[in-house]
């Protein structure tokens, strides 16, 4: 983790980042601020320090009559932070009996927010906004006191007593060790991320002893006890809780696990009492018991569990590492036992026992370790890590905890050594300005919690390779480097060194140094030997005492004889030995070379009597302290040892000697492959981490794939080549070569039939698996999105092999295709799912969930993960916010429960439903970013892989009712390796012959995909929602007079158009779409006047300079061309109708003098077509270089237009000559400045300008006469979208939301240069701006440009007047899919709920927005109207996807109570007839009975239990004709086409099951089941639902059968019943809304729907009706059938 603060961890106004290890595992505030020199902290008031008896210890004591008065804060100057990261706050103190005190902690979130976090007892309530937590606390007393047995009647139920104890602190209050879960708190009350703590202030009156900060949850005596300077003294054989309190806030949730955990600390210091508009329940600590108090009575209720997180906890444990080095290869050290050797893996110290291969951590590190150190009993062990923050960390090496950290180095720590008794620790590194630094610490006291001390330090030009403490003496080291070797002594607190003199040798490279060993501690000074090493191959030995060298040997490679036997002549000139390493046993000597031998010599180097040869460098050796065993480390990442009595060498561990970019598992053989950028592809055994083969390649390796049954794997390399490998027999089967840039995926199908590959210039390709020469099916070019960025998973294959899902074929796209022939069936468009956003997300992975679910989860560059179906494309929920940076790998396991996912360095494990309230668990470990993460196979392991690869044991229980238990596969065998050296890997046999290139393959007639077109990289380009649903062609509407229902009112403005509204002021007229209807409204009265005539989603609008003609485009349907629409305006007729462009269309436009018409298509079509505006027949169309986003005529010039695309701006001429009429267009360039952006929106300015802008914010200023860009200017930081010019004021809205104004008059006054100036701010200035509710998509303002209207996405069009800077909102609509609409009893109003967390209520006849009840980041599932008779009585309840029920009140525009009934989400929702209850129904089935008066749940019904809740309804019947009591019934009826029927008396608490319906039905996947009691007559429920036929059933309860049917043509989702006209509305997912009369079957179809209905709703004097399509809502008049 990094955080902002220099190396004391304080920041300022010019912060660095720096590295925030050295704040574990604690951090004592008080000696970190050193708080008693009152230097960086500050006192005010009575503050001063005494001895306290209980503690004996000195503590600090503040007093002050106010608190405010007398304080400790800490910093000093305000300005400054205490950068201080740890999740949990510990504070130890003590109220002073009979008085107040007050803690104010500045917390800082990592939106940059602070939030102040305050608690006192001196607070009677809990506080919230949106910067300040205020927490009463309730004070502690000593054991079996008065007080003390009051605070435990109040916690076991009687909840008011609380009350009573709040206040003054009690005379026997005692220390308390207070802990706060800062990141807890911030989420829950706050909805934020938790970044720092920035300061802290203790006011009177307290005394306080010390403060911490830290990641550890510890606990006095328990799971994780105290560190001594955080803990209480304890008398032997007393209980420290008898004496002490300990509290915790936000740590664990439920009571029974405090107490099971922690059955001494005290769970309830805080009172908690949000308002109900804020939180989902009171809770007094950790979610004990809540009470609250209103000005009427008070409430009593239990808490239910709430603060779930995901278990077990942790999820995942580090099992084994495969990797050696990565900050270095030069260290590797033995224990003192020879049975483990220690050596680093990039920022993880790894100890493994040779024997068993058995691996243990240590794990704190936050960047590459680059030494280590053992003292001589190896108890203690030291590390550095590189980088630019050198930390140094002293561990106790049996329990693995960290002991010490600190830090000196600048930078570049690259030795370390410990004295044999570990009392000195010697380090050198670099300082600020480069130069070498030794340190020396004093680490005498570490393992027993003492500081490490500097000893001294100094600051030298010489090079030091290594240096080492002499075994003999703690004060003396030896160091040695290019040119030098020197001998250290610190002596009186300073370092002294003197030099060796090297005579003739003092140019050579010195590498390493090691004494003589075997000497006892007796032995006199002047027998000390000192050996060393140079790259030359020179031996030095070295008197030390009298500091000169003794002898000088040179080692010279062998040479060889005629004979082939070898001989070592170490005497001889030529080249010699490049040695990097030595080490000296009591009768031998080790050497490791630049050649790669590890060679023993006797220690007068007479001769060589063992060697072991290495596949690299050899850059260590060791000897064990037994002599026996001699260890050597690689420079290509190997490590292993040598038995001196056996001769045999053991491999201990093999590495990648670069990035980790994919792997793949064998799960029958637990075999695993990896590619690395080192240019190797290798398999491991995953139980003996054995590397088995090695594959080498001049080309690189990009992405690897195991087969899933055979002995076989994939490997694609930069090349674009396919090779396929037979393991068993080292036999390559297969090299295909169909791609041209590098293979960025590659996979096999489960059934193991198909492979398939994607590569980074856009092609995929099919192969037959099944054969052994994997013959290419299909190779389809463009399809893959372009580029590198998804390797090495880019492809997912369906777990049933059905489907086939990768980014493409562009960024923005998810296209998911049949896996057997790779034919499209689904493209899903990810940057239209988040118009709010100012940039277009693209996809990064893909992977598909369990086959049954049907979900394809995606993750974004937003930092999203999207989980969408594969059946329709839509959007079913998401998640932001995933990884600090983008997702680079996701999996999910394969009983979808689980969800794994890797961003950066980090792991994370999540719930994959979602439904806790901690959803995930991150594991560290990692020091590079992740290229993958996937689950093992059977389920028990992960495996993630970067600088290294990781393998980690998954705990969590199995789902065994959903495990396919198989047989246990046979494992053929393989040849291990094992030995020295390593014998040599098994190498692909000669390539066959290739299969051809694309060119070839497309003259052998293989099938390739015509290249799609991409959407542009902008938000102003329309895109169609996506839409499931299908026309029905065959309905037939009622003749015009004869409607049995005519359209009243629209409600909402369609936000997913470009350009859809127009308004004429001086003409009055105002018309926009809404789905596929064009609204025509009086501003004056609020009248609609209708357009109907488009079947599909209405693209864009245009109105005539007359106002006469409004022109309306839609798309087509069935792949049938777009639909253009000529309408009167004065009687609302069509006048004509196109049918032209083969996509949407994009643009429409009207010449100045209405002469002609100009229609665009969209970037599948990009064709600008020219009209008449008199007969409407096509005079000319011209077909694009690409996309062209906006056109406009000229006002002056009626034959001139320009049109604004992908490719730069286009000026257009129109050429009459008699009747033919032609279009000369000229395309222009933009500007280098923005040629690389997307010229976005146009507009003329007088005669001769032109404005663009760009999808950069920039706006160009274009002369028409010489069509040269005069200048530009940046108008905003995201995408203009739209672009107005009115006289000399320029109008400019984008996807920030902004809406600007600008004064342009003097660009008249810009000369043309030779090159495009950028503007100054006198030549244009921005005059006025407001910010609005979303991206602008349309706009339309007078000739002043004095006022306006303004369209945004999230469904708003907004009346601005700049004359005096407001904005009204004219229409409203819901920019999600709407779930719910409902009338209230008197219909004076009606409510809307929708996906975007919304509640809306709407008066009638105006339709005007009353209030809005926003819920962030949760869905409004469902919404009911209270049976209330007074308004002020008026209430509407709603049901939330978290579970909730929130009850929002009318008359005050407020949420009165909020409920939390079911732990999934609400789809059903209803008042009981008399108000006293409401009914809800649950995603699962469950269905509950929630008290009006207090919320409580009162009853839960399970006979539905397993499937989702459709319908919910009640009515005021006597039940005494069905045998039962009651005055009441209700119904329920879910989705596996049932329907309960129930009889009830609330009142007396009476409900019982007056029938149970089951309809039959064929297996599939069924549309909605519905139920409704009959208005007329309740005996009777009208049902639909999937089944035999499709129709609506009339089911009698009293003789308990069907007596009715009517057949209906579609599938119902959603039907209503008229209390009068005997009138049923039924809506269809073929977007036909029926009428029907059940009396005498008669029906109507209507069709002004662009979409499936899924609601279809009644007023209850059966007036009105209501029906609704995703988020087109119509408002229909029943007029009867």
């Amino acid at each position: 983790r990094a955080v902002v603060g220099n190396g004391g961890g304080w920041s300022g106004k010019d912060t660095l980042f720096v590295v925030a290890g050295w704040q574990h595992p604690y951090v004592n505030i008080f000696k970190h601020v050193k708080v008693e020199d009152w230097r960086r902290s500050a006192k005010e008031g009575d503050v001063a320090a005494y001895m306290d008896k209980t503690l004996r210890c000195s503590v600090f004591r503040i007093r002050a009559p106010v608190p405010a008065n007398g304080y400790i804060l800490v910093p000093k100057n305000s300005n400054r932070s205490l950068e201080l990261i740890g999740r949990y706050f510990y504070l130890l103190f003590r109220p002073m009996p009979g008085k107040y005190f007050v803690v104010h902690l500045d917390v800082a979130a990592e939106e940059g927010q602070v939030v102040r976090i305050s608690f006192s007892n001196m607070f009677k309530d809990f506080k919230s906004t949106a910067t300040w937590l205020q927490f009463p606390f309730l004070c502690g007393a000593a054991k079996d006191s008065v007080y003390e047995s009051t605070a435990k009647t109040a916690r076991q139920g009687k909840i008011h007593v609380y009350a009573c104890l709040l206040g003054p602190a009690p005379t026997s209050v005692r220390w308390t060790c207070l802990m706060l879960d800062l990141q807890y708190i911030l989420s829950l009350y706050l909805n934020r991320c938790y970044s720092h703590l920035k300061t802290i202030k203790l006011c009177a009156n307290m005394a306080v002893k010390n403060m911490f900060t830290s990641d550890l949850v510890l606990d006095p005596g328990e799971l994780s006890p105290m560190p001594r300077e955080m803990s209480f003294p304890a008398p032997k054989g007393g209980s420290w809780h008898d004496l002490y309190d300990y509290i915790k806030y936000g740590y664990l949730t439920r009571e029974s696990n405090m107490n099971h955990l922690f059955p001494h600390t005290r769970f309830y210091p805080f009172i908690v009492n949000p308002p109900l508009t804020w939180f989902d329940f009171y809770n007094i600590i950790q979610e004990e018991v809540l009470w609250k108090a209103t000005q009427k009575n008070q409430i009593y209720c239990d808490l239910c569990q709430c603060g779930c997180k995901l278990l077990p906890d942790p999820i995942l444990k580090l099992n084994r590492i495969i990797g050696f080095g990565g900050g270095t290869t030069k260290y590797a050290l033995w224990t003192k036992s020879g049975d483990a050797v220690v050596y680093p893996c990039h920022a993880i110290i790894v100890s493994m026992k040779i024997s068993s291969n058995q691996q243990r951590f240590f794990i704190g590190h936050t960047d590459k370790v680059s030494a280590l150190a053992f003292n001589g009993n190896t108890t203690l062990l030291a590390s550095a890590q590189t980088g630019n923050h050198s930390v140094v960390r002293v561990w106790n090496y049996q329990k693995g905890n960290c002991l010490a950290m600190f830090r000196i180095h600048a930078h570049s720590l690259s030795s370390l050594n410990f004295s044999y008794s570990g009392g000195v620790l010697c380090g050198v590194g670099k300082d600020s300005h480069n130069k070498t630094m030794v340190v020396v610490w004093n680490t005498l006291n570490v393992s027993r919690g003492g500081e490490v001390t500097v000893l001294a330090k100094a600051h030298t030009d010489v090079d030091i390779h290594t240096m080492k403490v002499a075994s003999f003496d703690d004060t003396r080291m030896v160091s040695c480097g290019h040119d030098n070797i020197r001998l250290w002594r610190v002596r009186n607190g300073t370092l002294r060194s003197c030099p060796v003199n090297l005579g003739e040798y003092h140019s050579l490279d010195l590498t390493d140094v090691a004494f003589e060993e075997g000497n006892f501690s007796n032995q006199h000074l002047d027998e000390r030997t000192l050996f060393a090493s140079s790259r030359s191959g020179h031996i030095f030995e070295i008197d030390y005492s009298r500091v000169v060298i003794r002898n000088v040997r040179r080692l010279l490679p062998a040479q060889q004889q005629h004979m082939g036997s070898r001989e070592k002549r170490t005497f001889n000139t030529g080249p010699g030995i490049a040695i990097n390493s030595i080490s000296v046993s009591s009768s031998f000597c080790v050497t490791g070379s630049e050649d790669g031998f590890l060679r023993l010599w006797p220690l007068d180097f007479s001769a060589v009597f063992l060697e072991a040869e290495h596949e690299g460098p050899v850059s260590l050796v060791s000897v064990s302290s037994d002599n026996l065993q001699v260890l050597a480390a690689t420079s290509t990442g190997n490590l292993g040892f040598l038995d001196v009595r056996s001769r045999g060498y053991n491999t201990l561990m093999r590495s990648h000697t670069d990035t980790v970019l994919g792997f793949s598992v064998d799960g029958v053989r637990r075999h695993l492959t990896t590619a690395s950028s080192d240019g190797t592809v290798r398999i491991w055994n995953m139980d003996s981490l054995h590397q088995l083969y090695d594959f080498v390649s001049e080309d690189s390796p990009c992405s690897v794939a195991f087969h899933p049954s055979e002995q076989v794997f994939s490997c694609g390399f930069s090349s674009g080549i396919i090779r396929v490998f037979d393991i068993s027999s080292a036999k390559l089967l297969a090299e295909h070569n169909q791609h041209r840039g590098e293979v960025v995926g590659l996979a096999f199908s489960p059934d193991g039939e198909f492979m398939y590959s994607a590569g980074s210039q856009g092609i995929l390709a099919l192969y037959n698996s099944s054969e052994e020469d994997y013959n290419v099916i299909r190779v389809l070019c463009n399809v893959v999105a372009r580029g590198g960025e998804h390797a090495p998973d880019a492809l997912a294959v369906s777990r049933d092999s059905r489907c086939l899902a990768f980014v493409g074929p562009s960024e923005h796209i998810v296209t998911i295709a049949d896996a057997r022939s790779l034919d499209e069936l689904l493209h899903i468009d990810v940057s239209i799912l988040d118009i709010k956003s100012p940039r277009l997300d693209s996809a990064l992975k893909v992977c598909f969930s369990l086959a049954s679910i049907n979900h394809l989860l995606v993750a974004t560059s937003a930092n999203k993960i999207l989980w969408v179906s594969t059946e329709t494309g839509r959007l079913l929920r998401e998640m932001s916010n995933v990884h600090k940076h983008q997702c680079s790998s996701l999996a999910v396991s394969e009983d979808g429960r689980f969800l794994l996912t890797a961003g950066q360095n980090t792991v994370k494990v999540w719930d994959y439903n979602m439904q806790l309230d901690i959803n995930s668990q991150m594991f560290i470990g990692h020091s590079q970013p992740i290229c993958q993460v996937s689950f093992t196979p059977d389920q028990l392991g992960v495996v993630s892989v970067g600088d290294a690869i990781f393998l980690w044991h998954f705990l969590a229980l199995p789902d065994y009712s959903s495990v396919d238990i198989q047989p246990k596969a046979e494992v053929s065998g393989g040849q291990l390796s094992s030995g020295m050296p390593r014998q040599t890997a098994p190498l692909p046999a000669s390539p066959p012959s290739q299969p051809g290139s694309i060119n070839n393959l497309l003259d052998q007639g293989a099938e390739l995909k015509e290249k799609r077109p991409v959407r542009p990289d902008c938000y102003s380009h329309f895109i169609a929602r996506f839409k499931a649903s299908t026309l029905d062609q065959a309905a037939v509407t009622p003749q015009p007079g004869e409607e049995c229902i005519k359209l009243k009112a629209v409600i909402g403005y369609n936000g997913n158009g470009r350009g859809n509204m127009v308004w004429s002021p001086d003409l009055g007229v105002f018309a926009y779409s809404c789905g596929s209807v064009v609204v025509v409204e009086d501003l004056h009265t609020g009248c609609q006047r209708h357009l109907q005539g488009h079947s599909d989603e209405i693209s864009c609008l245009a109105v005539s300079n007359d106002a006469q003609t409004v022109a309306s485009a839609s798309g087509g349907n069935n792949g049938s061309r777009s639909t253009i629409c000529i309408w009167d305006v004065q009687n609302g007729n069509c006048k004509n109708t196109i049918s032209h462009h083969k996509g949407a269309v994009q643009s429409l436009a009207f010449s100045r003098d209405d002469r002609f018409f100009l229609s665009i298509g969209d970037f599948t079509d990009p064709e600008v077509a020219l009209w008449s505006s008199k007969t409407y027949q096509l005079l000319s169309n011209v077909r694009m270089s690409g996309p062209i986003h906006g056109a406009a005529f000229s006002p002056s010039a009626a034959s001139q237009l320009a049109c604004v695309g992908s490719h730069g701006v286009y000026f257009c001429l129109i050429h009459t000559h008699g009747l033919e009429v032609d279009l000369k267009v000229e395309r222009v360039k933009a500007p280098a400045e923005i040629s690389d952006a997307e010229q976005t929106a146009l507009c003329y300015h007088k005669e001769s300008f032109l404005f663009t802008a760009t999808n950069g914010g920039h706006v160009g200023v274009w002369n028409i006469n010489t069509q040269r860009c005069l200048m530009i200017w940046e108008a905003d930081e995201g995408e203009i979208g739209v672009l107005l010019c009115r006289g000399n004021r320029l109008l400019t809205g984008s996807n920030t939301r902004w809406l600007r104004l600008w004064e342009v008059g003097a660009v008249q006054t810009v000369k043309p240069r030779e090159n495009v100036c950028s503007v100054d701010r006198t030549t244009v200035v921005l005059e006025q701006e407001i910010m609005l509710d979303g991206t602008m998509v349309s706009a339309a303002f007078d000739n002043t440009m004095d006022m306006g209207i303004v369209g945004t996405t999230a469904g708003t069009l907004w009346y601005i007047s700049w004359s005096d800077n407001r904005s009204i909102r004219l229409v409203s609509g819901h920019k999600t899919k709407v779930n719910g609409v409902v009338f209230s009893s008197d219909e004076s109003h009606f409510a809307t709920c929708s996906e975007d967390g919304s509640v809306r209520v709407w008066s009638t006849p105006s339709n005007e927005l009353v209030v809005q009840f926003q819920v962030l980041n949760q869905a409004c599932c469902c919404v009911c109207w209270s049976p209330s008779a007074t308004k002020d009585d008026a209430c509407v309840a709603a049901g939330y996807s978290d579970g909730t029920l929130r009850i929002f009140r009318l008359s005050s525009s407020e949420m009165e109570m909020k409920l939390h009934p079911h732990h999934v989400a609400v789809t059903a929702i209803q008042y009981s007839a008399n108000g006293q209850v409401i009914l809800s129904g649950g995603k699962n089935g469950l269905v509950a009975v929630s008290s009006r008066v207090n919320g409580a749940t009162t009853r839960v019904i399970k006979d539905h239990k397993g499937v989702q809740i459709t319908t919910i309804q009640c009515v005021k019947e006597e039940c005494k004709p069905f045998g039962l009591e009651g005055n009441e019934m209700w119904l329920a009826a879910s989705s596996d086409r049932r329907v309960s029927v129930w009889a009830v008396d609330w009142l007396k608490d009476k409900c019982d099951l007056l029938d149970w319906l089951t309809f039959p039905a064929p297996d599939d996947s069924p549309p909605p089941s519905l139920a409704a009691f009959c208005p007329a007559d309740p005996d009777l429920v009208v049902y639909t639902g999937y089944g035999v036929e499709k129709e609506l059933l009339f089911y009698s309860l009293t003789k308990k059968q069907i007596i009715k049917k009517i057949s209906l043509p579609h599938w119902a989702t959603c039907f209503g019943l008229s209390s009068k006209s005997q009138l049923i509305a039924v809506g269809s997912q073929e977007r036909v809304l029926k009428v029907i009369k059940s009396s005498s079957g008669r029906f109507q179809d209507f069709l002004q729907h662009s979409d499936s209905l899924q609601m279809c709703h009644f007023s209850p004097s059966g007036t009105l009706l209501f029906t609704v399509a995703f988020n087109e809502i119509l408002l229909w008049e029943v007029r009867g059938l």
